[in-house]
């Protein structure tokens, strides 16, 4: 079984940072489309071993896919992402989410999908998801939702919520942002009542 290693490396800032070494496959599969024969996929997230390298590399080849391994992604925890991290591990299925973008790859004069990002904040995905990024997600493991669980009960402060203001409350104003006021009287314009 494989595992991740979880350590907080000395990075130079005053309070060093959780982190999860990892690698991601890519999966590029056949399909039955005669504009677009193939379609790109996160395939997994997987614990970084030594015996990677530093280079995506090409794992399966088939007439029906491919798998490209690309090793070297550091997950780090920061404290001003706790609610990040709160939200994605009280969901149903706490995920990582992959940023991945087509690039040339010279040697094979094609264009693979390269992972740019590997995050576990909620709040990352939905950034870079608004900023029209390819992001998608694959189940996180149990030992990275505890992990990352003991993070947000160690930095995680949920707000206290606010008593909202009655809307009848409020005072009422124009499209401007000046006072409005509301009238009961039934005056149709000018000085009267048309006949």
């Amino acid at each position: 079984m494989s595992y991740f290693l979880m350590q907080s490396p000395d990075n130079g800032d005053a309070v060093p940072r959780p982190c999860l070494n990892v690698a991601v496959v890519m999966l590029r599969e056949r399909i039955d489309n005669r504009w677009q024969p193939w379609r790109w996929s996160l395939g997994d997230v997987v614990p970084h071993e030594n015996g990677f390298g530093t280079e995506p590399r090409l794992l399966v080849k088939s007439d029906a896919e491919e798998r490209w391994l690309h090793p070297g992604f550091n997950v780090e925890l920061h404290r001003g992402d706790a609610e990040g991290y709160y939200l994605n591990v009280t969901t149903a299925q706490p995920c990582f989410w992959v940023v991945w973008r087509m690039q040339e790859v010279a040697a094979l004069a094609d264009e693979i999908a390269v992972p740019q990002i590997v995050t576990l904040s909620y709040h990352d995905a939905g950034r870079w998801l608004d900023a029209q990024e390819s992001v998608e997600q694959v189940p996180a493991p149990p030992g990275v939702v505890q992990w990352m669980q003991a993070f947000v009960d160690q930095h995680h402060v949920l707000e206290a919520k606010r008593r909202q203001r009655p809307q009848s409350f409020k005072t009422l104003e124009d499209r401007f942002g000046n006072p409005a006021r509301v009238s009961t009287d039934k005056t149709l314009g000018g000085d009267g009542p048309h006949g």
